[in-house]
Formats: C-alpha cells, structure tokens, sequence
C-alpha cells in the first residue's frame, strides 16, 4: 500500500483489516489448503463480528457506506491471507452488488443484510461446463410456471458451493431474445433444490469449497427475480466490476507478502560470505518486484477513483479490466522471483511462497481470463478513439505533412 494514498480513516480501516488477518487460526490455513476443510463459515463470521463484510453497502443493511476507495485497502490486506479466504470475503461485495444496485427492498432485507451479518452466506452460479468465458451461451433455464419459475442446467466453478445458503443464478428466461437480453438473474435457496453435485480438487485456492452445483425444476418463487426479465446481461456487467475488482486488489496483498518475506530472508542469509541481497542477481529482482507492485497499486487505486467519480462508464469498465489483468500478472511476476530468491527452500511448505504460487495462478482465470481483459481494454480504447471523429489526428498523415514542410524549406 502507497501511504502517500491513505488518509487518517483509512489508515484505520487497514489496521482493523490486519487485526482480522492476524486473528485467523494459522492451523484454519493449514488445513484449507490440505483439503481438510471444505468452508471456513467461522472466518467470514470474524469479519462480520468487526463490521468488515459489505463495507461498500448502505449501512440501513449493515454495510458502512464507503467508497471503492475504502473498500480496496481492506481487500488489498485481505489478500494476506489464502486466495479461498480472501475469494469468500469478496462473495459478499460480488453478490451484495447485484442485491444492492437491482434487489427490491424485500430482497435486500432477507438476503443483503443476513448475508452482511454473515447469518447467510453466499455464492455466485455463472459459468457453465460448455460457456467457460462465453457468458452469454448460458444454457440453463427458467420457465414461468405461475408465481414461480423452473430451473434446469448446471453451474461450475461455483466458489462457496459447499458452504453456501444460497445462489444467485443466470438463467435464460427468453431463448429468442437478442443475447444480452435472454438472461435473468435468480436468488435461489439451497434448500429450494439445488445439488451441489462435485467438489473440485483444486492446484491452489484450496479450502472454499469450490464446485458443480445442478438445478433440477428447482422451483423458485417469482419474487426471487432480480431486477426485471431480461435484465440479466445488464446486472452481469454491473456486477464485473466488484468481480474483477477484488481480484485486483486482493491479490497485490499476495504478491506484497511474498515481496517481503523474500527480501527479509534475503537480508538474513548468506553465501560466499555475504548476504545474498548483496547480489544484483538477487537485489534487482527485489527492485523490479518493488516496482512493479508500486505501479500496480498506483493503478487499481486510480481505477476506484474513476468508479467512485461515476465517471465515463467506458473508461471504468477499460480500467478495470486493465487492473486486473496487470495486477494478476505483476503477482504472478513477483511471486515467482520470491520463490527464485529464496531457492530451494521457497519449493517447501517451510514458507508459504510455494501456496501462493499456486493460489495465484488461478487469479489470471477467474473472473475472465486476462484475454478476456485484453479483448475489453482494446475494444474501449478504440471506440472511445473513434468516437471523437476529426478531433483525432492522423499521425501518419501529419508526419506526411511535415515532411512535405520540410522539403520546402530546403528546396
């Protein structure tokens, strides 16, 4: 974290963000990433107790009325702790937003601010065994059967399906509909039906109880609908920003801890007489890795800002899409060179270089792939170059023309 950035209320939000951090049980750690634990409920009722989860949020649900700002300090000292932590603290952001933004008051009652108090909990069913990044080629659906609608497909990749109380769920409620407009989104209960069919074994990002969740004419009530009919494409997009977000800040905690257990080992170890950070091989990465991490921060914080200001929806939706695509990359980056520093030693579990490797990894996947990023950041840069018509100069034209300039002059 840059403190030139942080003002004296955020400093004190970071403080009650790493009293979190350091109260959650090491042996908890151990056992998620040794599959002995398939959802840690007990963490995300800590955060609740500190008033941590939904900070974004109204506080007539619960939340504390910050900004983005705010909210990224407290994910980027989140991501000091395992992914799959720092991936369900995010779920409530992720899934509030949708709530928040599109829920009816009803909704926000029984689902927002339960889920704030972590006496619910929560989990997104978005991506499909035959969609992966092609969002919009969801094939679940839902059929209007009078006051309800009934579900049938199947969700993967369901971060929190062990644990959660309920889903909120795309399903194609218009199949003739353009694309954008054939989804919906559904709050549906567990209890209502839903199977979660599989578990994942997972490389990294262990202990969230990851997986396969299969709607069976599961019979929601119609006043689960989010939103309106339809308005399901509108609410993914919404909801893009806190996904990517988290994943943006979150994971610049990861890469700062791997930073500097690296650059305090070292400082301590030796070999042919001296500290091995007497060795550019070993200090240059340490200085690339600095950099690195700084520029990333640099920019998810002016991300936020533009999302607070409400600026142009191009513009954020370009920056956030740069954000973590950048970030994911810079802490696999890092990552890296801190496992290379500390040498044989950083490939054992001695030190946790070897979990966030694998943690890490995940976090260029999830979320939309970092291609998915780079298709979004050039499609935004061209329509918002396009769109200003003559005010944009032809670069090669001018260079054309002052070549000609030039050839007057010395005829």
């Amino acid at each position: 974290m840059i403190e030139a950035m942080l003002t004296d209320d955020r400093k004190q939000l970071r403080n009650e963000v790493r009293a979190m951090v350091k109260a959650v049980p090491r042996q908890l750690i151990l056992d998620m990433d040794a599959d002995e634990v398939t959802y840690p409920r007990q963490f995300l009722e800590g955060a609740a107790d500190r008033k941590l989860l939904g900070l974004r949020f109204s506080p007539e649900y619960g939340g504390r009325g910050l900004t983005w700002q705010d909210e990224i300090i407290a994910l980027e000292e989140g991501g000091a702790l395992p992914l799959a932590l720092g991936c369900l603290y995010s779920l409530v952001s992720i899934c509030g937003e949708a709530l928040h933004a599109f829920g009816s008051e009803d909704q926000k009652r029984r689902y927002l601010a339960p889920t704030i108090q972590a006496k619910l909990t929560c989990a997104e069913a978005l991506t499909e065994p035959r969609g992966g990044s092609d969002f919009f080629g969801a094939t679940t659906v839902a059929r209007k059967d009078g006051d309800h609608y009934v579900l049938n497909g199947q969700k993967r990749f369901v971060v929190g399906a062990e644990g959660a109380d309920y889903f909120l769920v795309y399903a194609k409620t218009d199949p003739d509909a353009p694309s954008r407009h054939s989804l919906s989104m559904f709050i549906v209960d567990k209890a209502m039906g839903v199977e979660v069919k599989h578990l994942y074994g997972l490389l990294g990002t262990r202990g969230g109880g990851a997986g396969r969740t299969l709607f069976r004419d599961v019979r929601v009530p119609a006043e689960n609908l989010v939103g309106s009919e339809g308005q399901g494409g509108e609410i993914f997009y919404k909801m893009m920003i806190p996904e990517r977000m988290t994943s943006a800040a979150g994971i610049l905690g990861t890469a700062r801890s791997a930073l500097e257990i690296a650059a305090r080992y070292s400082n301590r170890r030796k070999a042919f007489g001296q500290r091995i950070r007497d060795f550019q091989a070993v200090s240059f990465k340490v200085a690339d890795s600095v950099t690195k991490l700084d520029a990333a921060c640099a920019l998810v914080h002016a991300t936020a800002r533009t999302i607070d200001g409400k600026l142009d929806a191009g513009l954020a939706r370009r920056m956030v899409s740069e954000s973590k695509k950048y970030a994911t990359q810079v802490a696999w980056e890092i990552i890296n060179d801190a496992m290379q520093i500390l040498g044989g030693i950083g490939y054992t579990n001695v030190y946790p270089i070897e979990r966030m490797l694998r943690d890490t990894r995940l976090a260029m996947i999830w979320t939309g792939t970092n291609e998915v990023m780079d298709l979004i950041i050039q499609h935004e840069y061209y329509r918002d170059l396009l769109s200003r018509g003559d005010e944009t100069r032809d670069v090669e034209a001018d260079a054309l023309e002052a070549n000609e300039v030039d050839e007057k002059v010395y005829e």
